[in-house]
C-alpha cells in the first residue's frame, strides 16, 4: 500500500525536476539533465542514473510536442555545419577534392558510404543527418 502523505513529502521536492510545463521549466530541465551527465555520465550503477534516464525521456516528450524540426536534406545540413563551423569548401578534405566537394554541394554528386562516415565523425553526428 502507498503511503501517499510521505509519497506527498518527496513528490514535493523531486516535482520541480520531473514537471516540464514550459520553456523555462524545459530550460531548467535540460539543464539539470546536462549536470547529471556531468556527475554521472553512463554509469548505470549510480543511484541517480534511473532519474538522469527518465529526465532524458521528459525531455524529449516535451521537444516532440512542443519543437517542429524542419525536414532538411543531408546537403543542407552538411551546408548548415559547413557555416556552424565556418568551414570552405577545401576545408572537406574528408569528401574528396574541392572539385568533388562543390558537385556533392551543388546537387550534382551524392555523398557515398564513406564520406557520411568520415562527416559523421568529423561533426560528431548521425550518420543518418547526411541522407
Amino acid at each position: 500500500m502507498i503511503d501517499t502523505q510521505e509519497l506527498t513529502t518527496h513528490w514535493q521536492a523531486i516535482s520541480p525536476i520531473l514537471t516540464i510545463n514550459t520553456e523555462a521549466d524545459y530550460d531548467r530541465a535540460v539543464n539539470q539533465l546536462n549536470d547529471l551527465l556531468d556527475q554521472i555520465g553512463t554509469d548505470e550503477a549510480h543511484p541517480l542514473y534511473n532519474l538522469l534516464d527518465t529526465l532524458g525521456v521528459l525531455i524529449e516528450a516535451y521537444e516532440a510536442d512542443n519543437f517542429e524540426i524542419p525536414e532538411a536534406t543531408g546537403i543542407e545540413v552538411l551546408m548548415h555545419l559547413m557555416q556552424e563551423h565556418n568551414l570552405k569548401q577545401s576545408d572537406l578534405a574528408e569528401i574528396g577534392s574541392q572539385g568533388v566537394v562543390s558537385e556533392v554541394i551543388n546537387g550534382k554528386r551524392q555523398l557515398n558510404l564513406r564520406q557520411i562516415h568520415a562527416l559523421a565523425a568529423r561533426f560528431g553526428v548521425a550518420p543518418s543527418v547526411f541522407l
